[in-house]
């Protein structure tokens, strides 16, 4: 059974004293789907302890020269990577709980005169990419406090981390709170599902024509996937709505896996048919509190919904979402979600219609100047069908005057055949002057505005031969 390593435990009591002591308190967060479930956790930590504070949630370049005006600032799934403490004075106390690269080590805290705390899960040899996120972080100091009805949030901010993309199940310290969560009836884990994504809203004929790690017969081709369902005999409705995912029996998902895992080994090269399972199965998980075939109750579906709110600036209505509002809030996040996929659709058409897909000999890549900075990696995701799925996709657009942000994708399989993206974009932006990093199939950067094309070109080059 996986346990917090002892050392990682001290800190936690040490971060639990210093909260304790605290009365004037901001908590800074990343703007994904683990950085507001972060947020959420800390916040509700924080309301129970009856301690006032306030959260914003950031993007990562926005903690340059930060002035701490608070008496403890707490930053989650950001600020290891950052020099968030460069002004920090005798009277700061700082807490950080991140899972990404750091740049100080772990006795990094020992000469100052003011009080810093750093958890990071690679300080202690745990990879911050699969065994544990930000909200998963989070949620083992809301554990020092015995909160462990806060374990439904760590699972959600695993899966929208994509913690679980390396084998479709959860691995080392994220299991520790997957396991919290069935004990406290709050989650149900489907072992081995069919990895679909709209497994509660999804009609499945839709659900199958969005597979895009390897294009199919059926990607983006309903009425392949319309036919394929008959064939199998799967119901194409049930009653007056649609078959999803949720409603098929075991016996059907036999027979969904048997067609695709044939499907996919006559379009694979031989080397990727070891991998083919990896791609279908995958471990999904079922908020017991909310309403079946709803998108709260799938956590794939729900970690989409609070990316859209990090995408559009709308980072509070998640927050409250996770906190507890089922009203007023949830109405904004369904007109936020319906706006958000309507304006993903329409990026893609043009894409489609312009035929903006450019291919160099190990990369692809799209002019996304026209997209808003915060969706042209989700974009860039979804157009993975369009292009060729051997080669990562990535688009780019500008974050400000000076700079741009790039995204990439890639299938699944690239990172199964040993590629980690996200470390070798960190290295290239890094060499550039930028920063970047994330995920071995999702990650990004941002670099100045006149390195665009060397970035390219070195990421061009340094897959050569590895595809």
């Amino acid at each position: 059974m996986e346990t917090l390593p002892v050392e990682m435990q001290e800190l936690y009591i040490k971060a639990k004293k210093i909260i304790e002591e605290s009365n004037d308190i901001k908590i800074y967060s990343h703007n994904d789907c683990d950085g507001i479930s972060s947020g959420a956790i800390l916040s509700t930590i924080l309301d129970r302890l009856n301690k006032p504070h306030v959260i914003e949630f950031v993007n990562l370049d926005k903690l340059n020269n930060l002035e701490l005006k608070h008496e403890l600032t707490i930053f989650s799934d950001l600020g290891s990577g950052q020099e968030v403490d460069k002004l920090a004075n005798k009277n700061n106390k700082i807490i950080i709980l991140d899972h990404h690269p750091p740049l100080r080590d772990k006795d990094y805290y020992k000469d100052k005169d003011y009080t810093y705390l750093e958890i990071n899960p690679i300080h202690f040899g745990i990879d911050g990419s699969y065994y544990v996120c930000g909200g998963g972080l989070c949620y083992f100091l809301a554990k020092e406090f015995n909160y462990t009805d806060l374990s439904w949030i760590g699972v959600l901010s695993a899966i929208g981390d994509m913690q679980n993309t390396h084998t479709g199940k959860f691995e080392g310290l994220n299991k520790i709170i997957l396991n919290d969560s069935i004990e406290e009836g709050l989650v149900l884990k489907h072992d081995n599902d069919l990895s679909l994504y709209g497994r509660e809203t999804r009609p499945l004929f839709v659900a199958l024509s969005y597979f895009s790690d390897v294009k199919l017969p059926l990607t983006n081709n309903r009425t392949e996937c319309i036919a394929i369902l008959k064939e199998l005999g799967i119901p194409k409705e049930i009653g007056s709505r649609s078959t999803t995912l949720s409603d098929l029996t075991p016996q059907d998902k036999k027979k969904l896996f048997s067609k695709l895992f044939a499907m996919l080994s006559l379009e694979l090269p031989p080397k990727y048919v070891k991998h083919i399972p990896k791609l279908i199965i995958a471990d999904s998980y079922e908020f017991l509190s909310e309403e079946d075939h709803t998108f709260l109750r799938d956590a794939s579906e729900f970690s989409t919904a609070m990316n859209a709110c990090g995408r559009n600036n709308q980072e509070e209505v998640a927050l409250q979402i996770l906190k507890g509002d089922r009203f007023q809030a949830l109405d904004l996040l369904e007109v936020i979600t319906k706006d958000h996929r309507a304006y993903l659709s329409e990026q893609i058409r043009n894409i489609e219609k312009e035929d903006s897909i450019i291919e160099l000999d190990n990369i692809q890549y799209f002019n996304g100047e026209a997209i808003k900075p915060e969706v042209v990696g989700t974009i860039a995701g979804m157009i993975l069908s369009l292009g060729n799925w051997q080669k990562p996709m990535l688009g780019f657009t500008k974050s400000d005057e000076d700079h741009y942000k790039i995204s990439l994708r890639c299938s699944r399989l690239l990172a199964y055949d040993g590629i980690h993206f996200g470390n070798l974009v960190r290295d290239i932006s890094q060499r550039l002057g930028g920063n970047g990093g994330g995920h071995s199939v999702a990650c990004g950067a941002y670099i100045p505005e006149d390195k665009l094309d060397d970035f390219l070109d070195e990421l061009n080059n340094s897959l050569k031969g590895q595809l």
